[in-house]
């Protein structure tokens, strides 16, 4: 039985899990190692810097992060003509249905970086487990390119973890999605947050 279905089994009402499930999630959050998350911001820092690309990719929720991620650092730091070139390779649905009808689901992120990455851009990859074959195959040719990455996981981290150069990391019971992709949006919120601070302090 993992966490979620513990607490549940715990609770006579929605109120009591509600509560148990905050509690559980603020514990996950105080858990995590946050030394990563500052290698993640230094690094989309960089890539402004240099003009690079920042890419996201993901699955399911994770392609919905992917795609959030994306916004908030692309239309966040308004205040400023020198923004963050960020891009979610999840989104163009005519890109992902033909290539992966005509190529294989595992191409779809990879053809697509075969086209817009150049070396020391930066790929951000989000995945609960961090095996997804399509997330592994673009993490292979990202290397190769010389792109660095960064990998958001959860569970026990599986191969996503293993292959990033930054490791941003929720310690979880395998198959328990919800507080792992809660976490990642903390992501999203935090940096996003942190960097239009920094961009507005420029502006000043």
């Amino acid at each position: 039985m993992n966490n979620l279905s513990k607490m549940f089994s715990e609770s006579t009402t929605s109120l009591q899990y509600a509560d148990k499930y905050y509690t559980y999630l603020s514990h996950c959050l105080t858990e995590v190692n946050k030394k990563p998350i500052s290698e993640l911001i230094e690094a989309i820092l960089e890539c402004r810097k240099n003009n690079r690309f920042v890419f996201l990719i993901g699955n399911g929720g994770s392609a919905a992060t992917a795609t959030h991620f994306a916004n908030d650092l692309l239309i966040g730091p308004r205040f400023t003509a020198q923004g963050i070139k960020a891009l979610s390779l999840c989104d163009n649905q005519s890109i992902i249905t033909a290539v992966g009808n005509d190529m294989g689901y595992e191409e779809i992120f990879t053809k697509q970086l075969e086209n817009l990455a150049s070396k020391d851009d930066l790929l951000i990859a989000i995945s609960a487990s961090g095996n997804s074959p399509n997330i592994m195959h673009s993490i292979k040719y990202a290397k190769e390119k010389g792109l660095k990455i960064a990998g958001l996981s959860g569970f026990d981290g599986g191969a996503l973890r293993t292959s990033s150069d930054i490791k941003i990391h929720l310690e979880t019971p395998k198959g328990e999605y919800a507080p792992v992709e809660d976490f990642h949006m903390t992501i999203v919120h935090l940096i996003g947050s942190y960097i239009r601070q920094m961009v507005m302090k420029e502006s000043l």
